[in-house]
């Protein structure tokens, strides 16, 4: 067995079985560079095309049912029509969508997030997460007087601000010093020789675009330590990790950040988008105060979004809920890893609670430089043969779990990742 002829048969097999995905790919190149607006969800040979869902069921242009393992990459907290949150929408229908004013809905949301998560002491609303890391980079510097941001590679705060492999060409030109994630020693470095001109530390406490890279603990104290000696900002970037537990990652670690962004299902996986922290941070926001920094965007605060968020985090996503969920994801990664140990397999899914990643090494993932090159090869294995089993995730192996799944759909999951460990196990690295 060879793994390049494995995965160019599970490719070919792939193509065969979605020729109506081909045909609505073909077409969208004809008016979207690469048939594409969204380049996470391109792979090759050519993307699914998702028809609809319902629950944690997926149906592509083809008719083929997967269950969903990605949940629109942690956005899709709640599934899909979720009844709750699908009721909350309609109503903010029927009482008109752009109403041109402050709402009834949105201080509502805001007192939620609030409670929630305590170290937001005052909070604005975006429109994703990208704007709230722009908007909160942005008071941080202006707060502080300083240009410079602290960022780590492998990070991924949005799309104008991502460091996989270092800066990217499409990201704002805002002056970053890019650290070594969970290097307490080369941050503090870092902080020594820029603190006279630095103005913030951003920071995810688990790198999830990077392969669900958990921040220790150690590491992520010492930069609360390093920001208030420093005079800079601290902000925590827990668009995704805010749904590991009920005040989010900081939380569970104890550390109190002086802003935090977040996104995804809080505003009920409608486009949502906050930042927040410090009162006097904040305080630069407000219109009454002369001077006052500025803050537009026609559907900040728009009602489907107010809407779903109050429904979701007020009935649905209760802290009871969190940590249940959360719960589930922490004992099904462990029973995935020790498939790969019995197997013998240099294999294992990082992560943290609902939020995991398979990676194609045993040894330990501290960082980005810790991931080996070669493990795309394993990844793209995994990818088609976890679709030909009918289970959706995303190609770089991110796992996520919804609301929605069941035991039985997690007992299925790990019954077609044993399936791949056996089938594959000959060209999978030891």
């Amino acid at each position: 067995m060879n793994l390049d002829t494995e995965l160019h048969r599970l490719r070919e097999a792939y193509a065969a079985r979605h020729p109506e995905s081909l045909a609505r790919h073909q077409a969208a190149t004809e008016v979207m560079p690469g048939g594409n607006t969204r380049s996470v969800l391109f792979y090759d040979p050519f993307p699914l095309a998702i028809a609809r869902g319902e629950g944690a069921r997926l149906w592509d242009a083809d008719g083929h049912e997967y269950t969903d393992f990605l949940g629109e990459f942690t956005a899709g907290l709640y599934g899909h029509s979720h009844p709750v949150i699908r009721a909350a929408i309609d109503a903010a229908l029927d009482g008109g969508i752009n109403l041109t004013g402050h709402n009834l809905l949105e201080a509502e949301l805001a007192r939620l997030v609030t409670q929630r998560f305590p170290s937001l002491e005052r909070l604005r609303f975006t429109n994703s997460g990208t704007e709230a890391n722009l908007l909160a980079i942005t008071a941080a510097r202006h707060f502080t007087g300083r240009r410079q941001v602290m960022v780590f590679k492998g990070a991924y705060h949005g799309g104008v601000l991502t460091f996989a492999g270092g800066p990217s060409p499409v990201n704002v030109p805002f002056p970053f010093v890019i650290g070594t994630y969970n290097d307490s020693a080369g941050a503090a470095a870092l902080v020594k020789e820029h603190a006279a001109d630095l103005a913030a530390i951003v920071v995810e406490p688990l790198q999830g675009a990077g392969g669900c890279i958990v921040g220790e603990p150690g590491f992520l104290r010492e930069l609360r330590r390093l920001a208030s000696e420093a005079g800079a900002l601290l902000v925590f970037d827990e668009v995704m990790t805010s749904r590991l537990a009920p005040g989010g990652r900081q939380a569970q670690l104890g550390i109190r950040p002086d802003l935090t962004t977040l996104g995804k299902y809080i505003g009920g996986g409608m486009s949502f988008g906050a930042f927040g922290g410090r009162a006097d941070v904040m305080a630069m926001f407000d219109p009454r105060a002369p001077g006052h920094l500025g803050h537009a965007g026609t559907f900040n605060n728009n009602v489907l979004s107010m809407s779903a968020g109050i429904a979701g985090l007020s009935r649905v996503y209760t802290p009871e809920a969190a940590l249940t969920l959360n719960a589930r994801g922490d004992a099904l990664r462990e029973r995935l890893n020790a498939s790969c140990r019995a197997h013998g397999l240099a294999l294992q899914f990082t992560g943290l609670g609902s939020l995991m990643n398979l990676h194609g090494t045993g040894a330990a993932i501290r960082s980005v430089d810790d991931v080996p090159a070669s493990e795309r090869f394993v990844k793209d294995l995994f990818f088609f043969h976890m679709l030909e089993q009918g289970f959706y995730l995303a190609r770089r192996g991110f796992t996520v779990l919804s609301l929605p799944l069941t035991d039985a759909d997690l007992e299925r999951f790990h019954a077609a990742v044993e399936a791949f460990l056996q089938r594959y196990g000959p060209v999978l690295p030891r």
